[in-house]
C-alpha cells in the first residue's frame, strides 16, 4: 500500500498508518513529526524527510528511510528496527531500550543519549559515519556502535564522549588517540572477544548497506565502558 503524505498532518498520517495492512510505503514525506510512534506489526518505507521522533516508543515495527531522518529518532523505542540511509540528526535513540538503529551516515549530538537495557532487551544503535559531540551521554544500557565509514577526515566523535557514562557499551572503529574521555570511563583497545560481541550486528549493517564485515572488522576498535554506577557520587552532599 502506498500513502502520499505531502499534504498529511502527522496526526492524519499516523491514523492512515494505523489503519493500513501488510507493507505500506509513504511518498513525499515532508517533516511530519512521531510517524509511527507507539507501533507494532508494521512495515513501513518512507521517501523523502521524517520529522523528529520518528518511531518514537516504537515496539516492535519496522521503519525504512531511503534518505535523511531529523532528531530523535527512535526516542523511547521499546522494540522493532529503524534503518535510515542517509544521515540523522541529533539525540537519536534517546532513552531508547530496546531494537535496532541502523544508520548509513552521520549523527548529530548526543546519540544514545541515556540509552538503557531492560530485562532482556538489550538496545543497539550502529552509525556507519561519524557521531556529533555528547555520544552516549549518561548511557545506562545497551550497544552504541560507530563505524567511521562516512565521516570523511574528521574525528570519528565529537567532543565530550560517553559524558555521564554508567552502563552498557561503546565501540568506536578508531584507535581514539585523538580523543578525550571522561575520568569514570575506560577506554581500551577492543580485542576479539570485544568484537565477537558485535559481530552479528556488524553483519547485519553490512547486509543492509553493502558493506564488507571482515572489512570493516579487521581495523582497530577502542571499546568504552564506565568505571562506575553512579559517576557524580561525588558532587553529592550525602553519599
Amino acid at each position: 500500500m502506498s500513502i502520499n503524505a505531502k499534504e498529511l498532518d502527522y496526526r492524519v498520517l499516523n491514523e492512515a498508518l494505523r489503519k493500513a495492512a501488510g507493507e505500506v510505503t509513504l511518498e513525499d514525506c515532508c517533516g511530519q513529526r512521531f510517524i509511527a510512534a507507539g507501533m507494532t506489526n508494521r512495515h513501513i518505507t518512507i521517501s523523502g524527510i521524517p520529522g523528529n521522533a520518528l518511531g518514537a516508543y516504537l515496539n516492535g515495527a519496522m521503519i525504512t528511510v531511503r534518505g535523511n531522518a531529523q532528531d530523535a529518532v527512535g526516542d523511547t523505542m521499546n522494540e522493532g528496527k529503524i534503518v535510515v540511509h542517509g544521515n540523522i540528526g541529533d539525540a537519536a535513540g534517546y532513552a531508547m531500550r530496546g531494537g535496532k538503529i541502523l544508520v548509513k551516515g552521520n549523527a548529530g549530538y548526543r546519540a544514545g543519549i541515556h540509552m538503557k537495557a531492560y530485562e532482556d532487551k538489550i538496545p543497539v544503535m550502529v552509525i556507519g559515519g561519524g557521531a556529533g559531540s555528547f555520544l552516549g551521554e549518561y548511557q545506562a544500557g545497551g550497544v552504541i556502535i560507530v563505524l567511521g565509514l562516512e565521516a570523511g577526515n574528521g574525528k570519528i566523535v565529537g567532543y565530550f564522549p560517553c559524558t555521564g557514562m554508567h552502563g552498557g557499551k561503546m565501540f568506536l572503529r578508531s584507535d581514539c588517540r585523538d580523543i578525550s574521555f571522561p575520568s569514570q570511563v575506560t577506554a581500551r583497545p577492543a580485542d576479539e572477544t570485544d568484537l565477537a560481541e558485535i559481530k552479528a550486528d556488524i553483519a547485519e549493517f553490512c547486509e543492509t548497506f553493502g558493506y564488507d564485515a571482515g572489512e570493516i572488522l579487521s581495523a582497530a576498535f577502542t571499546v568504552v565502558t564506565p568505571d562506575s554506577k553512579n559517576p557524580y557520587k561525588q558532587m553529592y552532599v550525602a553519599n
